[in-house]
């Protein structure tokens, strides 16, 4: 199904959706992006709730509904593919996920703040080093904030000169720069099916007591080119 006739299809279904469920919703909205899910091959994300103002309780949240054409596409691909009933559920689905922002302050808070904190990361400027983890949990350490994967990976006490890492059910490796120190974030360059953002293999520093306290750390980034480990 091409781009317009998607958008089409996405506002007719929208229209049908009942006004208390959309109480908040600033937009729905179709992207050409393709959004591959970090681990698993053949799997994509379809849609995404993006938290845009509130204030107080979160009960008065807006939100942006995105729904992805690429994605769509690229799921059709491998088989027989209804693509009314895949946009209505996922459409359903960030509905739900706006409710459920609105519900949970706590969430919202913590999605902001290391929202902010990429800025930073991306602007060069000192930012915490574990912010991600406020983000959304899309694998087990693996997280998402706004457009940008981290992969986060323990060294361990001995000192590697090369990490393999897996995208979207490939396996790739990449040469660290000599004399690394985490905490480090390694923007992989080289992707089979990249993310829309950045893809950051994060070498965390070892835990300690200073955790307790938030650190403001100068950005130690590097950005790396991958090389496929299976054809």
């Amino acid at each position: 199904m091409r781009l317009d006739d998607f958008r089409a299809l996405v506002e007719r279904i929208a229209r049908d959706v009942p006004p208390e469920f959309r109480d908040g919703i600033v937009a729905i909205e179709v992207s050409p992006k393709t959004v591959p899910h970090p681990v698993h091959g053949d799997v994509y994300t379809l849609g995404e709730c993006i938290p845009l103002e509130w204030t107080g309780t979160g009960g008065d949240l807006q939100s942006r509904v995105v729904l992805y054409h690429g994605s769509f596409v690229a799921l059709a691909r491998l088989g027989p593919f209804d693509w009314r009933h895949e946009a209505w559920e996922t459409l359903a689905h960030e509905l739900r996920h706006h409710l459920e922002w609105r519900a949970n302050a706590g969430a919202l808070e913590a999605y902001d703040w290391a929202a902010e904190e990429n800025f930073k990361r991306h602007e060069g400027r000192p930012f915490d080093p574990v912010f991600y983890r406020s983000g959304e949990v899309v694998a087990p350490g693996v997280y998402k904030v706004e457009d940008d994967v981290f992969i986060e990976r323990e060294r361990g006490a001995e000192s590697r000169e090369q990490e393999d890492v897996v995208w979207h059910g490939r396996r790739y490796r990449l040469t660290l720069p000599p004399r690394l120190r985490p905490p480090a974030f390694l923007t992989l360059e080289g992707l089979g099916d990249p993310a829309p953002g950045d893809a950051v293999l994060v070498l965390p520093r070892a835990p300690s007591v200073l955790d307790l306290f938030r650190r403001r750390v100068a950005p130690v980034g590097h950005r790396l080119a991958v090389k496929p480990l299976d054809a």
